[in-house]
This record gives structure tokens, sequence and C-alpha cells, in this order.
């Protein structure tokens, strides 16, 4: 059960209700953060950006959410995050690989594997190795990086909204999130 109540659109203030009206689908996570009025929009904004405009390749993206999410144990972000990985090519077998905390599987390639270490570079350290980070600049540009840094930190903060106010579990979105932020 949530430890806070959540928003209720119908007598929320009209900028919150708009925005949850515009979000793609009903989602308790939404109407949680609708508590904190002046950032509910600009924070849709942000993440609407990472699902939809980062040139980061969506399924190493969904790979570090979902990474974020098992570290995090933030099980509404890997509910919802699963079938979005899956519909960019994450396959069963890396969802479980993740789900055991084995980054480093057979499973995923050099370049997965290295988005993985990054990530929990990221998570456990803050500051990433050099040696990370090196290899990481050989393969992606630095707008990816910055974009992997920013989609990390991003997850790393909704999960932590729903793990401290206990958010309730939505069924999953699926890509109803996704595809509507690509419109």
């Amino acid at each position: 059960m949530a430890r806070l109540p959540y928003v209720d659109p119908a007598t929320a203030p009209e900028a919150v209700r708009e925005a949850l009206a515009a979000t793609a689908a009903p989602l308790k996570i939404f109407r949680m953060m609708a508590h904190a009025e002046t950032n509910l929009r600009p924070l849709l904004r942000f993440g609407a950006s990472i699902l939809g405009r980062q040139q980061l390749s969506a399924r190493l993206r969904e790979l570090a959410i979902l990474r974020v999410a098992n570290t995090s144990r933030a099980a509404y972000e890997w509910t919802q995050h699963v079938p979005i990985a899956k519909a960019t090519g994450v396959t069963d077998e890396q969802v479980a690989a993740l789900a055991a905390g084995k980054g480093d599987a057979a499973c995923f390639d050099a370049r997965d594997q290295l988005v993985l270490r990054f990530t929990d570079e990221l998570i456990h350290d803050v500051r990433v190795s050099d040696a990370t980070f090196d290899r990481m600049a050989q393969q992606f540009p630095p707008r990816e990086i910055v974009e992997l840094i920013l989609a990390v930190g991003f997850y790393m903060l909704i999960a932590r909204l729903l793990e401290t106010t206990a958010v309730d579990m939505d069924e999953p979105a699926g890509t109803a999130v996704v595809d509507a932020v690509k419109r």
C-alpha cells in the first residue's frame, strides 16, 4: 500500500490535471509524482526525452534501466520496463540474466556488457572508472555517453520515488508510454 495518497486528478490544480491527462497511460507513478506540482511537467518531459528522443540505442537504454531497477529492487520499474525492453530486442535470456544480477552473462555481447558495467559503476561508485570510461569513449560518441548517464540517473531517481513512497503495482503499460512520446 502506498505510503502517501495518490493525487486525484479531479481535485488537482489545473496544471497537474492537464499534465496527468497528457500521459499515455494512467499509471500510479504519475499520480504520485504529481505531489511535486512544479516538478511534474519537467519530470514527464525529461522521461519522455529519454524514452523517445535519445540517440542512444533504445535496446541499450532498456538494458541499463533494467539494471537500475534490479539493483534498486524497484519491482514497479522492472515490471513496466521488461515489456519495453523486449520490444527493443532484449531477449528472455537477457532479462533472466539481469534479474539474476549477471551483467557479464554470455547472452550479452561485449558492447552490452560494457554498457552494463558502466551502469553498475554509475550506480555504485558515482564516478565511472577511467578504464570503463575510456572503453566507452572508444565505442560511443560523447552524446550517447551523456545520454546513458542521464537515463541511469533519471531511473535511479524514479526507483527511489517508487520504493520510498511504495507506489502500488500497475499492470504493465507495455510500449504505450514509449509509443506516445515518439509521436
